[in-house]
Formats: structure tokens, sequence, C-alpha cells
């Protein structure tokens, strides 16, 4: 989708004379010009306008996916400002538009990586304020984005380059995110105040799981606790209700369900009549039948198909669920969260398994045919053995002779370059477009992968600057990298905003400014680097 800063420019410029032939002379130092720039430059002045703008993109996605799968969105999951700035900056150059590329805000990476009381597991004990704090600041980092790059291409029209067409056709570094919420942080209106900071800060998707609240566990780790419908709906109108205060009329809210993988329950649902929502919850419950006379002092019991039964319960107080009901119950979730609002499913599964998803997709589909998912292409499914496993057991079908493979040993190495292997990461390779088309999924996401890319990049790099290599570690590895591959923070001034304040100073302070942007400002070695790259491309060129 673009935006076009040109007709902004031409409209703040008109704007900026007005005001300064109706101030008269004490508006003297405003230049229109360089006004009618920085306005061009800030396309969104609020969270909301974000929101907005992004939720409108998410709708038009959604209903181009509907037409056709293979329309399918990604996103990467980011935890810091720059690390989104830095996915949006390359998305860009790699793939010349943002479109269908989103940002994922992840509950876990917050926790692990932004709570003021250190590194936390995925149990909602960080503070709450972390999330919508890193919207803002995600926002902010691509607000700077959609600046500098402007402002580079104002910088070369002023310097005669005919780049009019790229200013007025700019596409803007601001993406949707969709936002983990957790399980709401509490009750319904704990869930609505939250949800509405996250939204003025710019978030148009939110992400909510239907566990308790202060129970909750990392959605691929045991000891999941879910609640019932109505609880889950009730925070379900209640993000709906803060879109709606905050005029986000478009905004987006995934429905995660943890069933599959959750056999407890904390409460059990008042049921008014058969077969209502809470009935239906409590028919998955465990339960021993029991005679009354040796029913025990304060026994819960339930009447269930005329006769008495015992939940089973556990020594903590919670409920277990029957053995086997779990894809059971992820469908009625889903259909449930889906009649009562929300937009988009997130079902976490224990395998990346196109035909499983699909399997309880199409079940959904069999009640809501529009019915589309938010999959978590998640670090901790071992990706690899997943993979090799699938296309182990589907040689075995084909009549392949396996005796070459040690099923227990498939992650070694010395399977690398066999059949096997070269199938399974082929399965890999087309799992999005796959499980776009096959099972429902509209939109594939990695919730950690930046978490992971961190450590492995400070592995490699402290193996070899702490070892022989020294600084040629950090030389060949990154700097040379950054350089060859033409990654935008080579020049680290520069994306922190160097060039973009030299030029507000001037605009502010004329010859008068004090600028970082001279002869002795060492950034200038890698202009004349790219600059005798293209000297040199161009002589080969001629020889």
């Amino acid at each position: 989708m673009k935006n076009l800063p040109q007709s902004n420019y031409r409209s703040a410029l008109q704007t900026v004379r007005d005001l300064k032939q109706k101030y008269g002379q004490t508006w003297n130092a405003i230049n229109p010009e360089n006004a009618a720039r920085m306005i061009a430059q800030n396309q969104f002045r609020t969270g909301l306008d974000i929101a907005k703008y992004t939720a409108a993109i998410m709708r038009k996605d959604m209903a181009e996916y509907d037409a056709d799968a293979t329309n399918y969105t990604q996103s990467l999951g980011c935890w810091h400002g720059f690390v989104a700035q830095q996915k949006m900056i390359a998305v860009k150059k790699h793939h010349k538009t943002t479109s269908k590329r989103y940002l994922y805000l992840s509950g876990w990476m917050v926790a692990a990586l932004r709570s003021e009381f250190g590194p936390l597991p995925d149990q909602s004990m960080h503070e709450k304020t972390a999330v919508p704090s890193l919207i803002e600041e995600i926002y902010d980092f691509l607000r700077q984005a959609d600046a500098i790059a402007l402002n580079d291409l104002f910088r070369r029209l002023e310097n005669g380059e005919n780049v009019q067409h790229e200013i007025d056709n700019f596409e803007t570094h601001i993406v949707p995110i969709i936002a983990d919420i957790d399980a709401g942080f509490g009750n319904e209106e704990a869930t609505y105040l939250l949800a509405k900071k996250m939204i003025q800060a710019g978030a148009c998707a939110i992400q909510i799981e239907n566990q308790v609240s202060d129970a909750k566990q990392c959605g691929h780790q045991d000891g999941k606790v879910t609640v019932p419908h109505e609880d889950f709906i009730a925070k379900l109108n209640a993000v709906r209700y803060a879109f709606l205060e905050l005029g986000v009329e478009d905004g987006i809210i995934v429905a995660r369900t943890d069933s599959e993988g959750a056999g407890l329950t904390q409460k059990l649902p008042v049921s008014q009549e058969p077969g209502d929502l809470a009935s239906q919850y409590l028919a998955y419950v465990d339960a021993e039948e029991v005679a009354i006379e040796n029913a025990k002092e304060d026994d819960v019991l339930l009447k269930r198909d005329g006769k008495l039964v015992r939940p089973v319960r556990l020594a903590n107080g919670l409920y277990k669920f029957k053995d086997g009901s779990n894809i059971d119950r992820v469908v009625l979730d889903c259909v449930t969260s889906l009649q009562n609002g929300a937009d988009l499913l997130w079902i976490e599964t224990p395998t990346p398994n196109v035909k499983q998803i699909a399997h309880m997709v199409n079940r959904i589909r069999g009640v809501v045919p529009n019915a589309k998912l938010v999959y978590n292409n998640s670090p901790s499914f071992n990706w690899t053995l997943n993979f090799r496993n699938q296309v182990y057991d589907e040689m075995l079908a084909e009549g392949e002779n396996m005796t070459a493979y040690d099923r227990n040993n498939l992650m070694d190495a010395q399977y690398d370059n066999s059949e096997l292997c070269h199938r399974a990461d082929q399965k890999i390779k087309t799992f999005q477009i796959d499980g776009a088309k096959e099972a429902g999924i509209f939109h594939h996401l990695i919730t950690l992968p930046t978490y992971h890319t961190t450590a492995l990049h400070m592995n490699d790099l402290t193996e070899g600057y702490f070892g022989e290599e020294g600084m040629l570690a950090y030389v060949k590895g990154v700097q040379r990298q950054e350089i060859r591959k033409s990654v935008s923070c080579v020049k680290h001034q520069r994306m922190a905003g160097s060039d973009l304040g030299d030029d507000h100073k001037t605009f502010f302070a004329g010859e008068k400014a004090l600028k970082a942007g001279g002869e002795n400002n060492t950034s200038k070695q890698f202009e004349m680097d790219a600059k005798s790259t293209i000297v040199k491309k161009k002589l080969s060129v001629v020889a």
C-alpha cells in the first residue's frame, strides 16, 4: 500500500505559507519548504493513526486471502524497535515492497528480554505496561526509518537528481503489528484497559489466549489451564470495545486456543439449560460415577445422563479434562470465538504438520467457512527432526528400503545429503505455502527469531574475537558483510539520525548550525568505499 508524502508536502507547503502570512514577521525565520519537508517525512502523528492505517491493510489482506490462498502474510517477532526497523528496511531492499509483511510482538520475548524483573519465563509475570511501551518503541523506529529515507531522497532532489517519482511513490516502513496480550493480565476490565494502551501505541491486531491469566503458561509448555467460554468471550468483548472506543473500527482480534495441549480447567461453569456452552464445556471434564451415599463431605458432583458423577479434581483444586478430548475442545473453542467477535484464530500444535492442522481447520470451516489461522512457526519445534520423521514415514509407506537410516538418530549430520533429508528440507521450504493452501493459514510468523539470531551471532563473533582471529573476526564476519550486502546500519551514525539531525539543525539555525557530517566524520569512509565500488564496476563494464 503506497502513501504519497509529496501530496502531503504540497498541502503542508501551502499551510505553512498561509500561517506565515497570518503571523507576519515573527515567522520570518520559518522556511515553508523546510517545514513542509519535515511534515511529509512524518505522516503518522499518533499511534491511533498507525492503528487505523494498518488495520485497513490487514482487512484488505484478509479479503485477498479469502479470494486466493496464495495471498498469505508473514511476520517475524521483534523485541526492540531497532530490530523491527532493520527488518522492514531489509524487506524493502530485498523484496521492493512491504506488502503482506507484518511485525509480531511476542509476550514471550517481552518477558525474557524487556522486564524490569530481569529475564522471566512466559507466565505473564512481566509488567503489563512493557507491551504497549514496546509497540510505541517499534513504531518510533519505523517512523524514523521513513524520515531518514525521505530525507535522503530530498537531499538527492536538491542536488539535482531526478528522484521525484521515488518521493511521490514512497512506501512507508509502517506495517501492521500483531501484538500478544497473553491471557489479558487479569479480569476483563484489566484486559480492556491494557488493550486500549496497546491500540493507542499503534497495535491494529491483538492476540489473546484462553488460559487462566494468573496461571498462564507458554503455549509450548505443560501445565496450561483454560477458562470456560463465557470468560473468554468477555475478554474478546473487552478488546472489541477498546477498539471501538478509540475509533479503530477495523481492529483485528486473534483468538488463541491452548486447548490442544491443555488438560486442566480452573472453573466449572454454570449451565443454564441443556446443550448451552457451559454444558458443552462440562461434558469434556473427566468424571467418575458415584452413588450419593458414597460421596465425600464437600464433594463437587454433577448430574450427567441421569447419573451423579464426581469431576476428577487434583490436589491443587484444578479439574481434569477427559483424555483425548483436546481436538474436540480446540474446534469448539475456535468456532465459539469466531461466532463471538474474533477475526482470526491461533491454534498451538505439538508439531508443524500441515495435515494435522488442516484436520482441525476443516472441522472449524464446516461451521465457519472463512475461518483463518495465524500460525506460529515456532522455534520450540525441532523443524529438522519433525520433517525428517514425516518423510521417513512417507518413504516407508511408499515401500522404500529404509535400512540406511537410524530412525532414532535422524538429526545426525551424516544424513544431511541423503534423499530423505533433501525431501524433508523441501517440505520445510514449502511449509508456509502448503499451510496457506491446505490448512487455512492466513498469517505465518516466527515468534522468537531475533532471540535466537542474536545468540547465534554473538556465539560466532565471540569465538573468533576472543580467539586467534581477534579483530578480523568482526571485520570479516560483520563489517565486511554489512558493506558488501549494503546493510543500512553499516553507517550507524546515519541510521541513528545524524544526517537527519544535521538537516534539521540547518533548518533551525541556518549557517550557524554545528553539524556532525563534516570532513572529519569517519562514516565518509563507507561513502568512499561505495563510490570506489561503483567506479570499479563501471570500469569492468568498459573493459
